[in-house]
């Protein structure tokens, strides 16, 4: 689904991103790991055409989107929410959801919206509710539903856990594993390891813009150098 070769990426003469070799397979949650810096949100900035390339390949889907922008990317399927929401405050939430479906599902766009109501029954309880007024939760469900109006191929999650309490943790990890389980490939891009390491077939470590570990998640919960970089054991 996803294959990222030798990525160089960065802003200007920065350079963040060292040689990054990853993939995602078809129908797999694959966990991105690393601390604030890492080049984490670099990476997903890049694969969505926002950061530009320097060099390396990006295949999506068997095509080559390297040079690609970003609309043409979300027109392919490879969807991003972003860190932080990025919700809009002052539309309601349906206008929210809606807003996902202007690049791509514009043919199912009312079985889409019917679906994420289903997925979602908080925020079709709140349907005319402005996005500004929900909770922190609430909103960052709202933002994975708006990318699901989208109709993803690939869905790419950065921190979708940050600032939330941890009951609403919890059900945002259950969420994204249910939503894996209906067949949609997720890269998932967490600090929160131990929660990510348990739905996550596999996973990367990614540490000053080098992937630094790499393999199945059940081996990497087990390393010791991991257990003692990122859980404090």
């Amino acid at each position: 689904m996803l294959e990222v070769k030798d990525l160089h990426a960065g802003y200007g003469r920065l350079e963040i991103l060292r040689g990054i070799n990853l993939d995602v397979q078809e129908g797999e949650i694959v966990a991105l790991l690393g601390s604030n810096g890492a080049g984490k949100s670099t990476l997903n900035n890049t694969l969505s055409g926002i950061c530009k390339r320097l060099s390396g390949v990006v295949m999506f889907d068997g095509q080559d989107i390297s040079g690609e922008t970003s609309s043409h990317i979300v027109a392919r399927g490879l969807i991003h929410v972003p860190e932080g929401r990025r919700i809009f405050p002052n539309l309601s939430v349906e206008e929210n959801l809606l807003v996902g479906s202007f690049r791509r599902g514009k043919a199912r766009r009312q079985a889409n919206l019917q679906y994420c109501m289903t997925t979602f029954p908080k925020l079709a309880q709140r349907r005319t509710q402005l996005a500004g007024t929900l909770s922190g939760g609430e909103q960052q469900m709202l933002a994975i539903g708006r990318a699901l109006m989208a109709e993803p191929k690939l869905l790419i999650l950065d921190e979708p856990s940050l600032g939330l309490s941890p009951l609403m943790v919890g059900q945002m990890f259950s969420l994204i594993e249910r939503l894996n389980q209906d067949g949609l490939a997720i890269l998932l891009v967490e600090q929160n390891v131990i929660q990510s390491m348990r739905i996550a077939h596999r996973a990367y470590v990614l540490d000053n813009g080098r992937i630094t570990m790499q393999g199945p998640a059940s081996e990497l919960s087990a390393d010791e150098n991991l257990r003692r970089a990122y859980l404090g054991m």
